[in-house]
């Protein structure tokens, strides 16, 4: 591992710092193909050669496999190979009591026709229901991608402990879960972090940002009125709630600035950093808009803060009730706050 590279498996390195794809999915405005393609490869070229997207973001896909293709027609093929590629498979709710060994493969040839490769870097797999039990089942059939060469490595996304566990135990070879880690958000490093230690798992993270909250654009700013403008905000505006409330939060920000000031860096880039240095982390995802956030991403990875500057934000994190529960499980009940907001069957009509 440098500053900058995480060895994820054995002769599998990722950038720390990995560019997510939800914002290319069409409800964060409207996404001009050519320019996103050449943000893409910009993100590339400032060393996040690392991409994360799903069968269920509507067209990053594609995108990310015309990337792909770019770089192979213009600097070769070494070039395309770099970039690593992670995507999600998240079988729709309505299909999870019904699911077959076709259905997950017909999901992921999808993947590898939409990415224009005949190997998916990582795939990473989500389950809805644990009502419904066939989750190690279908790992399992996965696996079976994976020892045809389809795939190159094994994850999941959103597992709580116990679930993770019983995949573990029918000797599925995971090397990551992606989830939820944040400022606002440290479910992961309960229970989940001791298992992921004890198989040699690491964690890829999203949220640490939180859809933009965590920003110099919020600091002093009034609580929003709803509606808000988009799910994400709608999303990361429950976990504020749940971490203590308007107040807290603008105290964390003040404090996530006054650190930030003495790396001549923005809240973002310190809310990442903090992450990214928490046990058992590998990497961050992160969005970008366009070409500079890109560059700014980067910076993330060269950050190192300090033992005062982990303890002032600690400070803050402190006097936080802690969101309840397991990793995922606020956001699992469907009746709840956080669960209410999710679509659950958005493969439906694509396989």
């Amino acid at each position: 591992m440098t500053a900058r590279t995480f060895e994820l498996a054995t002769g599998y390195t990722i950038s720390r710092v990995i560019r997510g794809g939800w914002q290319l999915a069409g409800g964060h405005g409207a996404i001009d193909r050519e320019q996103a393609v050449a943000d893409l490869i910009a993100t590339f070229d400032a060393g996040i050669f690392t991409y994360d997207c799903a069968d269920i973001y509507t067209g990053v896909e594609e995108l990310i496999g015309a990337a792909r293709l770019r770089l192979a027609n213009e600097r070769g093929l070494d070039a395309a190979a770099r970039m690593k590629v992670h995507t999600k498979l998240v079988p729709d709710l309505e299909r999870l009591a019904g699911i077959s060994r076709d259905y997950i493969r017909g999901i992921v040839d999808q993947s590898l026709r939409r990415l224009k490769t005949e190997r998916i870097d990582l795939v990473q797999f989500h389950w809805w229901d644990y009502a419904q039990p066939r989750y190690v089942e279908a790992m399992g059939w996965l696996n079976e991608l994976r020892l045809e060469g389809k795939l190159r490595n094994l994850g999941t996304t959103n597992f709580d402990t116990l679930r993770l566990a019983e995949i573990l135990a029918a000797g599925i070879p995971l090397v990551s879960q992606q989830l939820q880690y944040s400022v606002l958000d440290q479910r992961p490093a309960a229970s989940l972090a001791a298992l992921a230690k004890q198989h040699g798992m690491h964690f890829l993270c999203y949220g640490s940002v939180a859809g933009g909250f965590l920003s110099d654009r919020w600091l002093g700013a009034a609580e929003p009125a709803t509606p808000l403008e988009n799910r994400s905000l709608v999303k990361y505006k429950l976990i504020i709630d749940d971490f203590g409330g308007w107040d807290l939060f603008q105290q964390l920000l003040r404090a996530l600035k006054t650190v930030g000031d003495r790396h001549g860096v923005d809240i973002a880039t310190i809310a990442s950093a903090w992450v990214l240095q928490q046990p058992r982390v590998a990497a961050v995802i992160v969005g970008a808009r366009n070409q500079a956030h890109a560059l700014a991403n980067a910076a993330i990875m060269d950050l190192q803060l300090s033992p005062d500057d982990k303890a002032a934000i600690g400070a803050v994190i402190a006097q936080s009730p802690g969101l309840e529960g397991d990793v995922y499980a606020l956001e699992r009940d469907r009746h709840g706050r956080h669960g209410s907001i999710m679509h659950y069957n958005l493969n439906a009509g694509r396989v």
